[in-house]
């Protein structure tokens, strides 16, 4: 893994278990999209043209398809189902606006970020507009229940982003922090999807746990692997700039087990490059030779494979379903984006 750029997963043939998902949910994800297109409804016409854009940017769509996987293996009615993984895309559709914003991005899946053509101003506002519709889709069906798990799931992504703020550019940071930060902002929406089958099929309360620890053990192994990537991708084939997480002083599982084992030279290194953000020439490169040397992004990938471990055990008490075979092959591709 150390300095080998990522490959395209397409051209890799690494989508099997998204496309398998993809083609055996079509039918519902084309409901889920109908709702999308229809929630972005508006007569103030900057909020269509901007939810558009990120429309047709494209995406994984990974977050509903686990939502209407889940829901498959529990014999969920899907009709009650669809409007709530349209509420699954529009909040982490309203997570991205915010994020660029806030990380000031350039680039956002291989096209300009919609703050660099739109504005800040009308990006986050737009993202609060989408947020405001995931939670009209979430009454459609008719479960407090499942409402609170969503609109919990979107209180803890936004404290995510706040603890991340507080860990960026401090060198001290420990590993425990660092997964407290991806468990709130990326795998809490991750495991709110997987939890809306059995707590919408009433399965009890140890299927709905079992579904959850799922998703949130795929969401932590998604983020690890994507912090990987922004120090070892090939950015033409990921989609987006590699080290922007060390442009922004963002303390991520490479950087923090390259510091474990570092000495005082080293140490210097990235207290001046990500605690005070004073970057030159040529030190994004000295970064990766220091991770490299330390088995940063080696170790990551082992951290990575231990919380799918995790999820797959969750995943075995779940019911006997072809699609829980699907979701088992989707958490090895997880591992597989970061070789």
């Amino acid at each position: 893994m150390q300095g080998q750029p990522a490959k395209k997963e397409a051209e890799a043939g690494r989508t099997g278990p998204l496309d398998e998902l993809s083609a055996v949910l079509d039918s519902d994800m084309r409901q889920v999209n109908a709702r999308i297109l229809k929630c972005m409804e508006s007569d103030v016409a900057l909020i269509p043209r901007l939810a558009r854009y990120l429309i047709a940017a494209g995406g994984k769509r990974i977050r509903p398809l686990l939502t209407l996987a889940g829901a498959s293996i529990y014999n969920a009615p899907m009709e009650k189902v669809w409007p709530l993984a349209a509420a699954v895309e529009f909040i982490h559709t309203a997570t991205l606006l915010h994020d660029d914003v806030v990380d000031e991005s350039a680039e956002r899946r291989g096209q300009k970020a919609a703050n660099m053509i739109f504005g800040n101003k009308a990006s986050v506002l737009v993202g609060d507009f989408l947020f405001s519709k995931s939670f009209q889709l979430m009454v459609e069906s008719d479960s407090l229940e499942i409402l609170g798990i969503l609109a919990d799931a979107a209180a803890v992504i936004a404290q995510g982003e706040v603890k991340q703020l507080t860990t960026a550019n401090n060198i001290e940071t420990p590993l425990a922090a660092y997964m407290d930060v991806i468990e709130s902002k990326t795998a809490a929406l991750f495991a709110a999807s997987c939890q809306i089958g059995p707590v919408l099929t009433q399965a009890g309360q140890e299927q709905s746990m079992a579904m959850r620890n799922y998703g949130m053990k795929i969401g932590n192994a998604f983020q690890i692997v994507d912090d990987i990537l922004d120090y070892s991708a090939d950015p033409q084939k990921w989609g987006k700039d590699i080290g922007d997480d060390f442009k922004e002083g963002k303390m991520t599982a490479p950087v923090i087990f390259a510091l474990e084992s570092a000495d005082e030279v080293e140490r210097s290194f990235w207290r001046r490059t990500v605690g005070d953000k004073i970057i030159s020439e040529g030190d994004f490169e000295a970064a990766l030779d220091l991770i490299n040397r330390h088995n940063g992004l080696q170790k990551s990938a082992e951290l990575a494979k231990a919380q799918i471990v995790e999820a797959k055990e969750s995943l075995a008490l779940a019911p006997t379903h072809p699609m829980r075979a699907t979701l088992l092959e989707l958490a090895d591709f997880v591992i597989q984006r970061a070789n």
